[in-house]
């Protein structure tokens, strides 16, 4: 029993400093279970890549695994085994049945697919998800077959450097990278996982984030794009999660964690919600990236990396007016479409409002079940 109680410290480093997040006055509509249960319900239900362009997808795209990952945590933190089972039967479905969809460890956002399947051997014990995560995850950091000598002299660098050869300088890939190999560290405990992503985070961190904690959408495109935004707070939740005490970047990225949440707090809207992009007053309120951030926050106020006299009337504003959005369907509005990168501010105003796309579904099902999680 000691050896177990040590492992899950190691693994889920700061729960001894956590303290809870009284979610009793979040009943009726802002029931974390109810919302979470209608969210994952309506993931459950529909068919891959939903809510995107009427083409025949080609793989499972990163918007899906990160709305699976998020229903199957839920299901965990509620111990709804049918949930799991749903959840469990679509991805034996998917592997036996649709295997031409699972997308090959190419490239950043399709590698981070390996979430899923490390989620679920954590809850099933299925080695052979454990196998196919893996073998995603490793690919991560192993020369890529088929590449030009061009492309592969420039891989090796990256791999010299202990960096993943998916680098590439995109604020959302502290989400993907990290993701997976986070996952990868939680199914097994082998700390090269959680080591090289800390040192890929570092890296990002000190080349991206801004004076004021926040982050472009890249150095060509000098706007504080909100989901992108939302993807570094969550990967750097999701590391720090699990990054162990001693390892010597947990600080570092902890200090960077913290200097954007407490800009965050200072940007949040009247509203209760984030703008589209972050500083701008005239921008509409935009729920995927708001709910990233009141993840972050739910997270680092549970472990105690945050104030809770600051942080927590922040998240009391913040989870109602995202439930506002969410229909009887379990469909999220007002979620800004796949956005590339562009150096102009209209751009960025403009892109479409969309509802139920899972960019805004997924962050729901992480609140939903981080508001739920024992500290």
């Amino acid at each position: 029993m000691k050896k177990i109680v040590l492992l899950l410290i190691l693994i889920y480093p700061c729960c001894i400093f956590s303290q809870d997040i009284a979610t009793s006055k979040w009943t009726g509509s802002n029931n974390p279970e109810k919302i979470g249960l209608l969210v994952s319900n309506r993931f459950v239900e529909s068919p891959h890549n939903s809510f995107r362009p009427p083409t025949p997808p080609k793989s499972i795209t990163y918007p899906e695994v990160c709305a699976w990952y998020g229903a199957l945590r839920f299901a965990k933190v509620t111990n709804n085994n049918a949930l799991l089972n749903q959840l469990d039967d679509r991805f034996k479905h998917l592997i036996n049945n649709e295997s031409h969809l699972i997308p090959k460890p190419a490239h950043v956002d399709n590698t981070v697919f390996g979430a899923v399947p490390f989620e679920l051997f954590m809850q099933t014990k299925e080695k052979k998800y454990l196998d196919l995560a893996l073998q995603i995850a490793d690919a991560q950091w192993k020369m890529p077959e088929n590449v030009t000598p061009d492309q592969a002299a420039g891989y090796k660098t990256l791999l010299d450097n202990n960096l993943t050869w998916q680098t590439r300088y995109w604020i959302d890939d502290m989400f993907m990278i990290t993701m997976v190999q986070t996952q990868a560290y939680r199914a097994t405990a082998d700390r090269k996982y959680i080591d090289r992503t800390a040192y890929e985070m570092y890296v990002y961190l000190d080349t991206l984030q801004q004076a004021n904690g926040l982050f472009y959408h890249s150095p060509d495109a000098p706007y504080f794009w909100g989901r992108g935004n939302g993807w570094m707070a969550a990967g750097m939740t999701e590391l720090l999660i699990s990054l162990p005490l001693d390892n010597k970047y947990r600080t570092p990225i902890l200090a960077s964690y913290l200097r954007m949440m407490e800009s965050l707090k200072k940007y949040q809207k009247p509203s209760g919600l984030w703008g589209q992009l972050i500083d701008d007053k005239e921008a509409w309120d935009e729920t995927s990236g708001s709910a990233m951030f009141t993840y972050a926050m739910i997270v680092g106020l549970k472990r105690g990396w945050l104030n809770k006299e600051k942080y927590m009337p922040v998240i009391e504003k913040a989870w109602p007016a995202l439930v506002k959005h969410i229909n009887s369907d379990g469909d999220i509005d007002e979620v800004c479409e796949g956005t590339n990168r562009k150096n102009d501010r209209q751009y960025y105003l403009d892109r479409l409002r969309k509802v139920g796309d899972m960019h805004g579904q997924a962050p729901v099902l992480w609140c939903a079940a981080a508001l739920l999680e024992k500290p």
